[in-house]
C-alpha cells in the first residue's frame, strides 16, 4: 500500500522531495552588528550573499520605531503573544481579521465545481484547491486589526454567497464564520496559538474549518499547516507555511494529503505544494502539484503514485491578476472586501468596514488610525470591567457556544455553531420596503454590549 505521506511515497514526488532536502534551510544568520539585537535570527528567503546586517537594514521599520518596539517585545520571547501586547498601527493593514476570513471566498466557484462533480476524488481536488487559494492573500506581511468583541463582517454580492463572521470571544481571541450559497455551506471556528521567537513568530491554526457540499451532503474537514512569519523587526518580513495540509471527507473516508515545502537555500521549494488524493483504502488516485501563490494542477495516478499513461497534468486554478504597486499588496477582491459595494442592505453597525481606525489607515492617516485604535481598545477594556462588575456574560448574536470540544494538532478547541438567526435577520431586512436609505459611511461603529453612559 502506498504511503499517505507525499514525502515518502515512492512515486512522482519522491525524487523531487529528496532533491529539495539537499538544499537545506533558507539562509539563516544571526545579527551581531546591531547593538541591542545581538543573536536575533535574520532569514533571507532568497539566500543572497549579503551578511545578516545588510539584510537586517532592508526592513520596513525606522530605527526609532524598531528600538521602541523591541524594548516592549523582547521580554515575550518564547510566549504566546496572540493577545498579550498592543502593537503599533504602522505594521497594520486596513482590514480586520474578520474580513481576512472572508478572503477565502474569492475563488468560491471551486466549491461550486466540487458540489457539481460526479467523481468523488476530483471533488476533493477542487475543494482542496479552494483552501489553498487563500494562501496567496495570507502571504501579505501587514497585520490585520484584531476584532473588537462583538464586531461582525457581512458580505454579499459575490458568487451568490451570504457571509457572516463575528468575534465571539476576547480572551482567548476567537472568531466564528458562516458562508452559504446554493452549492455549499462553510463553517469555521477560528483560534490561533503563537510562539514569539524574537525576529519571527510561529502561528498554529487551532481552528476548525468544515465544508458541506449540498448535493450529496458530504462533509469535508480541514487541518492546515502552521505558518511562520520571518524578519518581524530586522530584515524584509516574509511568510512561509511548511508542513502538511489534510482535507478529509468525513462521509466517505477519502482524503487529500499535501505537503507545503519549506523555503530552502536560494529559495528552493518556496511556495511549492505536492501530494495526493487518496481513497478510503489510502490508495493514491490523483496527484496534485503547484505553487500556492500561482496555481494548482492535478493528474490521475497509479497505485504507486506515478502518472497514468495517456493522461496529462491539468490546471485546476490560477491566481487572478492583482493590482500593481498596491500599498498593502491587496488583490482586487481584498479591495472589494473593504468596499461598501459588497455590503448588504442596512449593514450591521458592528461591521468591520465602519471601524474608524481601519478607515483612517485606509486613507493614509497613520496618526489618526493610532488614536482611534487606542480609543477602541480603551472602550473594550471598560466594557470588560463593567461586564465583570455586573457579573454579565458576553453572548454572541449570530453564533452559539456549544458543548463540543474538537481536538486539533495544537490543542483542544471550543466550537461555536452558526445559529441561523442572521439568515432570518437578513431575510427580514431584504424583504422590507420600509428601510430608508442610510449613508453607511457616516454610521458609527458600534459592537458594544453597553451604552457609553453605562460604562463605569
Amino acid at each position: 500500500m502506498a504511503s499517505s505521506d507525499p514525502k515518502q511515497t515512492g512515486g512522482f514526488f519522491a525524487s523531487l522531495a529528496a532533491g529539495l532536502s539537499n538544499f537545506g534551510s533558507a539562509m539563516n544568520k544571526s545579527v551581531n552588528g546591531f547593538i541591542g539585537y545581538e543573536g536575533l535570527e535574520v532569514v533571507n528567503p532568497e539566500g543572497g550573499t549579503e551578511d545578516a546586517e545588510d539584510e537586517a537594514k532592508r526592513g520596513r521599520w525606522k530605527q526609532e520605531d524598531r528600538d521602541s518596539y523591541w524594548k516592549i517585545m523582547q521580554k515575550y520571547i518564547g510566549s504566546d503573544v496572540t493577545s498579550l501586547v498592543t502593537l503599533p498601527v504602522l505594521i497594520f493593514e486596513p482590514m480586520s481579521m474578520l474580513q481576512k476570513m472572508a478572503e477565502l471566498m474569492e475563488y468560491s466557484y471551486l466549491l461550486d465545481l466540487a458540489d457539481e462533480c460526479e467523481d468523488p476524488h476530483m471533488r476533493l481536488v477542487y475543494a482542496t484547491t479552494w483552501f489553498i487559494s487563500v494562501y496567496y492573500a495570507l502571504q501579505r506581511t501587514w497585520k490585520p486589526f484584531n476584532p473588537i468583541l462583538g464586531e461582525t463582517y457581512e458580505m454579499v454580492n459575490h458568487g451568490g454567497i451570504t457571509f457572516i463572521s463575528e468575534q465571539v470571544s476576547h480572551h482567548p481571541p476567537m472568531s466564528a464564520g458562516h458562508a452559504e450559497n446554493e452549492h455549499f455551506i462553510y463553517d469555521i471556528t477560528s483560534k490561533v496559538k503563537t510562539k514569539f521567537l524574537g525576529n519571527s513568530v510561529e502561528i498554529y491554526p487551532m481552528g476548525r474549518s468544515r465544508v458541506t457540499l449540498k448535493r450529496d451532503g458530504v462533509v469535508l474537514d480541514l487541518v492546515p499547516p502552521p505558518t511562520k512569519v520571518n524578519n518581524l523587526i530586522l530584515g524584509r518580513t516574509w511568510v512561509d507555511s511548511p508542513g502538511e495540509m489534510i482535507l478529509t471527507n468525513l462521509t466517505t473516508g477519502d482524503k487529500v494529503v499535501l505537503y507545503f515545502q519549506p523555503c530552502g537555500w536560494l529559495g528552493a521549494g518556496r511556495y511549492e505544494v505536492d501530494g495526493y488524493v487518496y481513497n478510503a483504502a489510502e490508495e493514491p488516485k490523483i496527484l496534485m502539484t503547484g505553487k500556492w501563490n500561482e496555481s494548482m494542477s492535478y493528474q490521475p495516478c497509479d497505485p504507486e503514485g506515478e502518472p497514468l499513461p495517456g493522461t496529462e497534468l491539468k490546471e485546476a486554478w490560477r491566481v487572478a491578476d492583482a493590482p500593481e504597486n498596491d500599498r498593502f499588496q491587496y488583490t482586487h477582491f481584498a479591495h472589494k472586501l473593504n468596499s461598501f459595494d459588497t455590503a448588504p442592505k442596512k449593514l450591521l453597525d458592528s461591521d468591520s468596514r465602519l471601524r474608524p481606525d481601519r478607515y483612517a489607515l485606509e486613507k493614509g492617516d497613520l496618526s489618526q488610525a493610532g488614536v482611534e485604535k487606542s480609543r477602541l481598545e480603551e472602550r473594550q477594556r471598560a466594557e470588560k470591567k463593567n461586564r465583570e462588575a455586573k457579573a454579565h456574560q458576553f453572548t454572541p448574536k449570530w453564533f452559539d457556544h456549544t458543548s463540543e470540544i474538537a481536538p486539533t494538532p495544537w490543542g483542544d478547541l471550543e466550537i461555536y455553531s452558526y445559529n441561523g438567526k442572521y439568515a432570518e435577520h437578513r431575510a427580514a431586512v431584504d424583504s422590507s420596503d420600509s428601510i430608508e436609505e442610510i449613508d453607511v459611511t457616516s454610521t458609527e461603529f458600534n459592537p458594544w454590549q453597553y451604552e457609553k453612559s453605562g460604562l463605569e
